[in-house]
């Protein structure tokens, strides 16, 4: 039992680490810190499901190069925040603000889920009725 543990940790360790390169950690520990914080608080735009600290895509890449030259030239962590979103829009953001523009991310998946549910209800009424139909014509 404990070697299969030993195996599947040693095939699942991989998906745990994060995909930022050493060559992109700053040497200030404090930057490095909100360099991630903000990291995983944006949505990387090719993996969409996935934060640019924990996406290997280029793009994400290049969006923790860029957030990390703002924080070292001194810009607060809102205002990088504020200059990503200005460039890709609130897509960008994990979870983005809920306003006019955005209410489609927020609750379409309900209304899909909604509709889905009505559909599944009216299937199963038309399906009894149409047995109930069934039965009375046999048993005629």
């Amino acid at each position: 039992m404990k070697q299969l543990f030993l195996i599947l940790a040693i095939f699942l360790l991989p998906l745990a680490a994060n995909a930022v390169n050493p060559g992109e950690i700053l040497k200030d520990p404090v930057l490095e810190k909100r360099a991630r914080a903000i990291s995983k608080g944006l949505r990387c735009v090719v993996c969409q499901n996935q934060s640019i600290d924990d996406s290997d895509a280029q793009l994400a890449r290049d969006l923790r190069v860029l957030v990390r030259e703002q924080l070292v030239a001194g810009d607060s962590d809102q205002a990088v925040v504020d200059y990503v979103v200005s460039r890709y829009g609130d897509f960008v953001l994990l979870r983005p603000p809920v306003k006019a523009a955005t209410l489609v991310l927020w609750f379409g998946p309900v209304v899909i889920a909604l509709i889905g549910a009505m559909g599944l209800v009216l299937f199963f009424r038309r399906q009894k009725r149409y047995a109930a139909e069934i039965n009375k014509e046999v048993g005629e």
